[in-house]
């Protein structure tokens, strides 16, 4: 059972990074790939229906550790504070770019929120990705499960540690690499004219960086958590999701180049999917792992919620679960097509 919700815990957080994280990258790249004021609003259009409701699976994935792990959520919550916020504040930002920027028709006002909404699109998948690098890591858990990070320390992962050193940075921003490309691919999807012709150039020059960045962070990987690697040739999940990650990528580049736009989109979701199924396979059962003594981890066997809760939870969370799909599926055939600006003064 325990394990059962690691993976429901894990596939949330997995599919709210893969939706989430096209209109983040479309929106670190909309400086870019938009050059005038209906091209931005282009780019606001193609995301526009989706980017609040792809927020709702990080609130699932919040509850389903709330049902399944209290003692790990609480422990998260707490010891990475400081990074929450950070996130927090790069989602509260977003927010209000999209909303406030077409309410004055001022040059300078919508340049301002065009740059907040870019560089808190830039800033969320950095702090995604280095808080996936300290749980790879691991954190200074004490015996009662409880720890505090600073934002840096030593810089060093084997030093005194902080939620940014040299290892998480390369995991923050392998993340920015790898869900820029995803943007612009979805972006290519869903635009025509001057902003898709852009979008596919930088999902062409993105697409080596995230090959060579992801190269990097697996050799960071076997230095610092060497443990993973072996959890990763044991078990078929993991072997399984590496190679669904390995195909979409290619698929990304073979689709991207037949001008297969949907298609290619498709394989960077694959592959975004494969890599962090293959992570929290290799991870399991731990959540999150002692840096001061492998037996103060966190666990999905030791640490989860009484098996009767569990069981019960299983008759009504399928439901949930069928009514998110159900909404994200509607959300895309309803506007399905390319995405056009809207008129001065009507919606983005």
């Amino acid at each position: 059972m325990e394990a059962l919700w690691f993976a429901l815990a894990a596939l949330v957080l997995a599919v709210y990074v893969v939706l989430d994280g096209f209109d983040f990258g479309a929106g670190a790249l909309h400086l870019f790939v938009a050059r005038s004021d209906r091209e931005r609003r282009q780019v606001l259009a193609a995301i526009g229906p989706y980017w609040d409701g792809n927020e709702v699976w990080l609130l699932a994935g919040g509850g389903v550790l709330f049902l399944a792990f209290p003692k790990v959520l609480a422990s998260g919550l707490s010891g990475f504070y400081l990074a929450i916020f950070l996130l927090l504040w790069t989602l509260i930002l977003r927010g209000i770019s999209i909303e406030f920027r077409s309410h004055v028709a001022d040059p300078l006002w919508r340049e301002f929120w065009d740059a907040t909404f870019g560089l808190a699109s830039t800033l969320a998948p950095i702090v995604l990705g280095a808080a996936l690098g300290n749980v790879v890591r691991g954190v200074p858990l004490s015996a009662d499960g409880w720890f505090s990070l600073p934002l840096f320390a030593s810089f060093s992962p084997s030093g005194e540690l902080g939620i940014l050193d040299w290892y998480t940075v390369l995991i923050g921003v392998t993340a920015l690499a790898v869900l820029a490309h995803h943007g612009a691919l979805f972006l290519v999807w869903k635009t025509d004219g001057d902003v898709q012709a852009r979008s596919l150039v930088a999902a062409a020059r993105t697409w080596p960086l995230v090959v060579v960045l992801i190269g990097a962070a697996t050799l960071a990987t076997r230095f610092v958590a060497p443990e993973h690697f072996r959890a990763l040739a044991e078990r078929p999940v993991a072997l399984a999701a590496t190679a669904l990650a390995g195909v979409g990528l290619a698929t990304s580049f073979v689709a991207r180049r037949r001008g297969r736009e949907l298609t290619a989109f498709l394989g960077s979701a694959a592959f975004v999917l494969g890599l962090l199924a293959a992570t929290a396979a290799s991870l399991y059962p731990i959540w999150l792992r002692s840096s001061l003594d492998p037996s103060s981890s966190l666990s999905a066997n030791d640490h989860a919620a009484a098996p009767a809760a569990l069981r019960a939870a299983l008759w009504w969370w399928p439901v949930g679960l069928a009514l998110a799909i159900g909404y994200a599926v509607l959300l895309f055939r309803l506007h399905r097509g390319k995405a056009q600006a809207a008129a001065e003064g009507e919606g983005y």
